[in-house]
């Protein structure tokens, strides 16, 4: 029993250690990150002329890209496809070429996320791991996990949902026990990290939770119906630019600042200065104040147009905000209190457009409070359900329950044809 204390113990603390420091140096990073984020947001919001300059941001990254970031151009779909074949260490340029990139988009007005870029730069600081501590190849599964896991956790302050994504997101692959455990540990980790730098997260409540009854149960399922459809669409809608500008656009620098060329005349002309950044002020009013009928459907328009053509950032925050409008929208027919419909839509497109109803249950729920759980983990699921066998990561190998229903369901369509 001794024996075995002592062969183990060192392989525990080395695997502390990592959790540690993957969880620091990512955390630290996520930090810096919104702080820098919130920085060129004010630079934008009180500067409108500044959007003229988006095409000029664009070439900026489609070349920086093009010339010096071939390798990590993939993004997320980089991390996804080690995790699923390992070959070669994530070059750790990754990291600063998607911070300058989601900045950059950012301060000239592109619609994009945050979660992208913390997820990649915690992905490619973990990777690193395996040639500081000389790992095996298949160990980096687990350094990949604990990457994807610190950048989730430490960027929107909810290590559970954190911990839990990065394994619910690689769930077709097979999962081991010791990546479970890690996953968690440099979660929690790396959102203690950033509480240590003292940055704030932006935080929503939802005051009124009903008492459920088979009617109200019958509003859910139909507001959680519309919004797997609407992550459908945002999926569909981001493959579908980025399809487009790679067809006709054989010259990858020229891309964003063609797409930046038509989002600056779009915004100007149209006044859509909303729907730009993050949306965060907009995701905010739509839990007390209903939404427009169409400021989802806009967002998915600019958030799909700027991802599409070359510009960087992720693409949750934008799901939040097409959840949590679109949900605002509904309480106007849907008898439900607005805030609830909000956080539901807010979690469940998320939910729908990743293929994480488990990731996104303990989001609701770590967000907006236990109370609201099984509203929450109801809405998530039906939206998963219904948001089609595609979502926002096309690397991303869906082989679970949904997928096989979809296929039967292709199988028994060709037989009748």
């Amino acid at each position: 029993m001794l024996e075995k204390v002592k062969t183990i113990l060192p392989i525990l603390l080395k695997w502390f250690f990592i959790c540690v420091l993957i969880g620091f140096f990512s955390g630290s990073a996520s930090a810096f990150f919104l702080v820098s984020l919130e920085w060129v947001t004010q630079i934008r919001e009180h500067h409108n002329w500044i959007v003229w300059l988006l095409p000029m941001g664009g070439l900026l990254i489609g070349l920086g890209y093009h010339y010096y970031g071939t390798s990590v151009v993939k993004g997320n779909n980089l991390l996804l496809e080690e995790y699923d074949k390992p070959q070669k260490v994530i070059p750790l340029k990754m990291a600063p070429f998607v911070l300058i990139g989601t900045l950059i988009t950012h301060l000239f007005g592109g619609s994009a996320g945050r979660e992208g870029t913390a997820v990649q730069m915690g992905g490619a600081i973990a990777d690193q791991f395996k040639i500081i501590f000389n790992l095996e190849n298949t160990d980096r599964r687990a350094l990949i996990v604990m990457g994807i896991s610190a950048g989730f956790a430490s960027v929107f302050g909810t290590p559970l949902a954190g911990a839990i994504f990065a394994i619910e997101v690689l769930y077709c692959s097979k999962i081991d026990f010791k990546s479970i455990i890690l996953s968690f540990a440099v979660a929690f980790m790396a959102h203690f990290t950033v509480e240590f730098w003292a940055v704030k997260h932006t935080h929503y409540s939802i005051p009124t939770i009903p008492n459920i009854n088979g009617t109200i149960l019958l509003w859910i399922v139909l507001a959680s119906i519309f919004f797997g459809f609407a992550a459908m669409l945002f999926s569909r809608t981001t493959h579908f630019w980025g399809r487009l500008f790679s067809k006709n656009i054989k010259y990858p620098p020229l891309r964003p600042f063609i797409g930046g060329t038509i989002l600056a005349l779009a915004i100007y002309f149209f006044n859509v200065h909303k729907f730009v950044g993050l949306g965060v002020p907009v995701i905010v009013d739509a839990f007390s104040n209903p939404s427009e009928n169409y400021d989802f459907l806009l967002k998915i328009l600019f958030t799909g147009f700027t991802l599409g053509c070359g510009f960087k950032g992720g693409e949750v925050t934008p799901l939040f905000f097409v959840g949590a409008t679109l949900g605002s929208a509904l309480s106007l027919i849907i008898p439900l209190p607005i805030a609830l419909l909000a956080g539901m839509g807010f979690v469940a497109v998320f939910s729908g457009a990743t293929h994480t109803p488990i990731a996104c249950t303990a989001m609701g729920m770590e967000l907006f409070g236990f109370e609201s759980g099984l509203y929450i983990a109801l809405a998530c699921c039906i939206a998963y359900l219904f948001s089609g066998s595609v979502g926002i990561y096309s690397s991303q190998n869906s082989k679970g329950a949904k997928h096989k229903l979809y296929q039967r369901f292709k199988r028994a369509n060709l037989k009748h044809l």
